[in-house]
């Protein structure tokens, strides 16, 4: 930018009063708020991926017996499943891993000989799957205590969850953009109003009204990037700080952003700084034309 054009824009935009910290305010606020919401969405994409990636192919077989009769049903259950076709991998988890599982709902230590857990057999189905309706029948004439579970039904919903979490938050960075336009609009028409006189002198002295704009839009444009920065920038240490809910509740293992997805918070100060030059720049023009 040439110093006559600096000069132009220091006339036209002031450095102080309420537009001033109205942009830039607004411009961090918004950024602020963008970064939470742009995380929630990557992280409901990723926990939707990851919650069909892990269920897709996985299934397990449910025994409830009496302790006499457990073993026994186990080992019908499993020749069942090896004579299957679709069935890949068949294994019984030992204490430690329905422990593991259980530590979520009913805390740690918990004394599995003392409570009539039942037994589950992992599976790991092929690409094409097993008759599953046939499989049921075939566990319940020959284990009456075995009861197949495809995760279908604990799959879908967490699923569904995710998405619709995920279009929340994509609605939520459509309202932040809106907002921040209006914002933007509001500032501008509102400063440049309140500069009717200057912009006339800079008319007689033969500023073109495109020159005077830009010259508007600069500033404006250079205050929205400076507060989107620093929006961007407190929400991306806090998130930062954030613990790892993965590493304590397992189903929301990738909850936040993860390695290369930190990347897109560099997106929103030059996307918010873009969004400031085209709402200010067609204020300007719509303004300059009521000026005279």
């Amino acid at each position: 930018m040439s110093r006559d054009a600096r000069a132009i824009s220091d006339l036209v935009v002031p450095r102080s009063g309420q537009s001033v910290w109205l942009v830039t305010l607004s411009a961090a606020a918004m950024a602020f708020l963008a970064v939470f919401a742009l995380a929630l969405a990557v992280s409901a994409a990723q926990l939707a991926r990851g919650w069909s990636a892990q269920l897709a192919q996985t299934a397990t077989v449910r025994i409830s017996a009496p302790p006499d009769e457990m073993e026994r049903q186990t080992a019908l259950v499993l020749e069942v499943l090896r004579t299957t076709p679709g069935i890949a991998e068949a294994r019984v988890m030992d204490s430690a891993e329905q422990a593991a599982l259980l530590e979520a709902w009913l805390g740690p230590d918990l004394p599995l000989d003392a409570l009539p857990i039942p037994r589950l057999i992992e599976l790991l189905e092929t690409d094409a799957g097993p008759d599953r309706q046939g499989l049921r029948l075939r566990l319940s004439a020959e284990a009456p205590g075995a009861v197949y579970d495809d995760h279908t039904r604990w799959r879908r919903p967490l699923v569904q969850a995710a998405a619709r979490l995920q279009a929340l938050a994509i609605v939520a960075l459509g309202l932040i953009g809106v907002v921040m336009t209006v914002i933007i609009t509001l500032a501008a028409s509102a400063s440049l109003a309140s500069n009717g006189q200057v912009i006339a002198v800079l008319r007689l002295l033969g500023a073109r009204d495109r020159f005077i704009a830009r010259a508007f839009v600069r500033r404006i444009s250079r205050r929205a990037l400076l507060g989107s920065a620093l929006g961007t920038l407190v929400a991306g240490a806090l998130l930062w700080v954030l613990p790892d809910l993965g590493s304590t509740v397992q189903p929301l293992a990738g909850f936040g952003l993860q390695g290369p997805s930190w990347a897109l918070l560099l997106v929103i100060p030059p996307l918010t700084m873009a969004l400031a030059w085209t709402a200010s720049l067609a204020t300007a023009f719509h303004v300059l034309r009521g000026v005279t």
